[in-house]
């Protein structure tokens, strides 16, 4: 049996098992697309023709491919008026695999099929996902924690102002508060092995820091 399908804007005569591409239809490899507009069907010398579509004939395709046809160049040029354009299309395609021919409001087989598979992938991620989320909430707040726990632990007293040391500016110092650092004194004490802590997890490089660690030595003086 063939039938004679029409999508995309062309026709195309198809039987059983036939491998064709068409301009692209949505859906994933191995999904299975419904062709309703069918032109005509037969079998040997017996053929059926639709006015224009043959009513309770279906087409169905399994997709096996989604690609791009070869890239066409259309070129136009005015004599004399400097004018030209190029303008390149590469079309979308969908190769399908004729699947059934389907007469007389006949349902397909298969699709019931892929509808209980994807019911029953639905399912399993359903089961999974609660059991996925439990595991992920203790690593979540370990994580929140972590970053929520500040370098250093600030000293009581008052804070100095820290904007007063060249190079830390309000965000700088609001920053630098964050993480513990509130005093010239705590500064001025900051070990190299500090340096590179506060080097790898804030914005500051190794040089800035030493920087004002030097100034925060004179201002502690003070």
């Amino acid at each position: 049996m063939f039938a004679v399908i029409k999508t995309g804007g062309k026709q195309y005569r198809v039987a059983a098992n036939d491998l064709l591409k068409i301009e692209k239809v949505e859906a994933n490899v191995g999904d299975i697309v419904e062709i309703g507009h069918v032109l005509a069907h037969g079998e040997g010398e017996n053929v059926t023709f639709g006015a224009p579509f043959v009513d309770g004939a279906l087409v169905t395709a399994e997709v096996v491919e989604q690609g791009k046809n070869r890239t066409v160049i259309a070129f136009k040029k005015r004599r004399r008026q400097n004018s030209r354009r190029k303008i390149g299309h590469r079309q979308l395609l969908t190769t399908v695999r004729i699947a059934e021919i389907l007469l007389g409001g006949a349902k397909p087989a298969k699709k019931a099929a892929v509808k209980a598979e994807a019911k029953a992938e639905v399912a399993a991620e359903a089961k999974a996902e609660p059991k996925a989320k439990k595991e992920a909430a203790p690593k979540d707040d370990v994580k929140a924690e972590t970053a929520a726990a500040p370098l250093f632990k600030a000293p009581k007293g008052e804070p100095d102002d820290l904007t007063v040391i060249k190079g830390i500016g309000p965000v700088a110092a609001k920053d630098l508060a964050e993480q513990g650092i509130i005093t010239f004194a705590q500064l001025a004490k900051l070990s190299d092995k500090d340096v590179a802590k506060i080097d790898e997890h804030m914005p500051f490089s190794a040089d800035q820091i030493k920087d004002w660690r030097e100034q925060a030595k004179e201002l502690a003086k003070k």
